[in-house]
Formats: structure tokens, C-alpha cells, sequence
């Protein structure tokens, strides 16, 4: 069986689900700590891998796959 990276975890999901909010990718990715899940996203946010935004009142971080 392959083993899946962190990496390709959570592109895999946000392109499946693109604009879903953080806390929604980490519950749909029960088998990562949140702690790994924000982290990778930070990430890459910072490699331009995947974008992040705020809805327009600024509680939910959405994510889209680049």
C-alpha cells in the first residue's frame, strides 16, 4: 500500500472540496493531527501551492489548490 504525504493529503482534498474553510479540511482529515494540517498549510500558503482567503467577515480561512 502507498503511503500518502501530509503534502499530497491535503491538495488531494482541497482540489476535491476547493473553497472549504480550514476547519473543515481538518475534519476531513481525521487521520492528521490539526497541528500537521495547519502547519503544511501554512506552508503552503507561503509556496504559493494552494491560496488562502477570508470571507468577507474574516472567520473563515478558505482554501483553493493552485
Amino acid at each position: 500500500m502507498e503511503q500518502r504525504t501530509t503534502t499530497d493529503q491535503i491538495l488531494e482534498a482541497v482540489k476535491t472540496h476547493p473553497d472549504c474553510a480550514l476547519g473543515q479540511l481538518i475534519r476531513n482529515l481525521p487521520e492528521l493531527t490539526w497541528f500537521e494540517v495547519f502547519n503544511e498549510v501554512d506552508r503552503l500558503g507561503r509556496t504559493g501551492r494552494i491560496k488562502l482567503s477570508r470571507n468577507s467577515l474574516g472567520l473563515s480561512t478558505t482554501l483553493r489548490a493552485q
